[in-house]
């Protein structure tokens, strides 16, 4: 029975979490908002904020901490990230996120934050991003500010960059630097010192909470 109910509600969710945008919504909901379980696209790529239980290496810089990757495909859990307020405060549900807002992002699957620090990345050596924490409960290293290229919201589907609070970098990624074993065609997730082409974001597939 157990079996059965757990399927029934497998069948109900996935085609929720990977409809075409507003598929199953009643009315369209533009806004992005607190609480909202989102992809991020990389805008020159369109490959998926992506993290999973594989960890970088301590050694050469590396913080040992779960790894974050651009991932090429749409249809993966494991690119799913929550909306929250900033470390140490919680923000309703259903809030609109405005630009200059310091905002969480929480892997789904693991419960770990979307985190940078001054460790170095594996492949272009610069500021590494990784997924730290417990049940979303981390440090300021995983405060990100929200800067949208126009208006005072942030709009589904529009340009967005993520400044990361403490280190002043910008969340990238560069189509060159791929991984190999054991994660070929992923691409390395970094923070970067300049505003560009490759620190561009938009919002893909998600559940999305209509503002409250």
């Amino acid at each position: 029975m157990k079996s059965l109910f757990l399927i029934l509600i497998l069948c109900i969710t996935i085609p929720l979490i990977f409809a075409n945008e507003s598929q199953y919504e009643d009315h369209p909901i533009t806004k992005v908002t607190y609480g909202s379980m989102i992809k991020l696209a990389h805008v020159p790529t369109n490959f998926r904020l992506h993290s999973h239980k594989v960890s970088y290496g301590s050694s050469g810089g590396g913080s040992g901490q779960q790894s974050v990757t651009g991932f090429p495909e749409n249809d993966d859990t494991n690119s799913l990230w929550v909306i929250k307020g900033p470390h140490g405060n919680r923000i309703l549900q259903g809030t609109v996120v405005k630009n200059g807002d310091i905002i969480r992002l929480v892997h789904s699957n693991t419960k770990k934050n979307l985190h940078s620090h001054l460790a170095v990345s594996p492949l272009t050596k610069q500021n590494e991003v990784s997924c730290f924490g417990e049940n979303g409960e981390g440090d300021t290293g995983d405060n990100w500010i929200v800067e949208t290229e126009s208006g005072k919201e942030w709009m589904r589907g529009q340009v967005v960059r993520f400044k990361h609070a403490d280190t002043k970098t910008y969340l990238q990624a560069i189509e060159s630097a791929k991984y190999q074993n054991p994660i070929p065609g992923q691409i390395e997730i970094s923070g970067g010192k300049s505003k560009n082409e490759d620190t561009k974001w938009r919002t893909e597939e998600g559940i999305y909470f209509d503002e409250k």
